[in-house]
């Protein structure tokens, strides 16, 4: 299997996938593969609407997209990307991952000796004790003779152009020792940063979960002395101004934790924890704290309004700046919070798909919301629209004796008259 021959295939073409396939062809003859015929029409049209591969990258690189699977079979390495969410009870909900696995369980062949590698979030063991034995199941071959197993946790952080694949330390981890250099060799000749070898698949697999969790567990910290400092009338920014000033101060920030890795991720591990018969407080604490904040914004915004109900203009719904991507988006509970104490929520967001946010959420995005008047305006999401929007324009927005509410602090410093309210954590 040398890096001229070798065909190498993608399963799953999101947000980690597309590219992670994109930069996989320059060196290697790769198929994308998606079970969403829409999205390889989309993608065969020269458009990517996660925004992470430009037109012009997109039309140049020459990965097969495909929805077929009689076009991924034959490969000598299966790379897993599609999504592990959590279910409403957050629970890891492992479908999309088995269901993978059975798919490509049946595009195995034992004479190529195939490499099959999950870069799908997990919590450690569900590599091999669960996406081993389905890939045996309908392959009829055996795990560890016939096929072989890896793990390279995947690191996109969507909308970010300087941590790109391409450009990251790929954390890598096989079945056998033979197996970890292929994949050092594969992943090697894509990234600059060079590749790491963990200990073992299982090690693999909680790097990623603790990264995560990691950063979930800080910002909850933040959020948290958010709460004690609003009783104060203390301003957040205010106190981290000051913070920041120490030489080791970690840079974390309060807000709504969304996404599909920081709000997903830490009940992974927490899952297999009480499996195990472990209490993890710190990790569900953490968790309880950031899936509250949203509320807690609602119920801080409702009581500066005098707890009075009106007209309430919401801009950004996507779960971070910059990015069109909707994946499990806090501001939802910030909307359902505000509907709840009577307020009328008009919602504008220019990054996201109306389509997408009215199938997920069923929340309406107003195009034409910031050509009215509003008793509250608040900036959810920091996109740079918003911040580029004026004095005028934002005062504009908001009725005699309104209240202008900035979550992240973007109009801070702004003098918008005595005309409306401010608020801000």
């Amino acid at each position: 299997m040398d890096g001229n021959s070798m065909r190498i295939v993608v399963i799953g073409l999101g947000y980690v996938g597309l590219p992670l396939a994109v930069a996989l062809a320059k060196r290697f003859d790769v198929v994308g593969f998606d079970i969403d015929r829409s999205r390889i029409d989309e993608l065969r049209g020269g458009r990517d609407r996660t925004g992470e591969i430009e037109d012009d990258a997109l039309a140049a690189s020459s990965v097969l997209l495909t929805s077929r699977a009689t076009e991924a079979a034959g490969g000598d390495v299966y790379i897993v990307t599609v999504p592990t969410p959590v279910d409403a009870d957050n629970k890891p909900d492992l479908r999309p991952v088995i269901g993978a696995s059975h798919s490509v369980g049946k595009l195995l062949e034992g004479a190529r000796k195939p490499i099959v590698v999950y870069e799908s979030t997990v919590y450690p063991g569900v590599t091999e004790d669960i996406c081993g034995p389905i890939l045996e199941q309908e392959s009829g071959l055996t795990c560890g003779e016939d096929f072989f197993l890896g793990y390279s946790p995947e690191r996109i952080n969507p909308g970010d152009k300087v941590h790109t694949v391409d450009k990251i330390v790929k954390v890598i981890a096989g079945q056998t020792p033979a197996v970890t250099e292929k994949l050092a060799e594969i992943y090697g000749a894509v990234t600059s940063a060079g590749v790491f070898r963990a200990a073992s698949i299982k090690a693999a697999e909680a790097a990623k979960v603790i990264e995560n969790a990691q950063r979930d567990i800080n910002i909850a910290f933040m959020n948290e002395i958010t709460h004690i400092f609003a009783k104060l009338d203390l301003s957040i920014w205010d106190v981290l101004d000051a913070a920041r000033t120490k030489w080791n101060f970690l840079p974390f920030e309060p807000g709504l934790v969304g996404g599909h890795c920081i709000g997903v991720d830490p009940y992974y591990l927490s899952h297999r924890a009480q499996e195990l018969g472990h209490d993890p407080q710190v990790i569900l604490s953490g968790r309880a704290i950031n899936d509250g904040m949203g509320a807690w914004v609602a119920d801080s915004l409702h009581e500066a309004r005098g707890n009075a109900a009106g007209s309430a203009l919401v801009l950004g719904l996507t779960f971070k700046e910059n990015v069109p991507d909707l994946r499990n988006s806090r501001v939802v509970d910030v909307i359902r919070r505000l509907e709840e104490l009577g307020h009328s929520v008009t919602v504008h967001d220019p990054r996201a798909d109306a389509a997408e946010a009215e199938h997920e959420y069923g929340i309406t995005l107003d195009a034409d919301a910031l050509g009215r008047r509003y008793d509250l305006v608040f900036a959810a999401v920091p996109h740079e629209e918003y911040k580029a929007l004026g004095d005028g324009a934002v005062i504009n927005l908001v009725e005699e004796g309104g209240l202008i509410a900035d979550l992240k602090g973007i109009w801070r410093g702004r003098d918008f008259g005595s005309a409306a309210k401010r608020w801000s954590l």
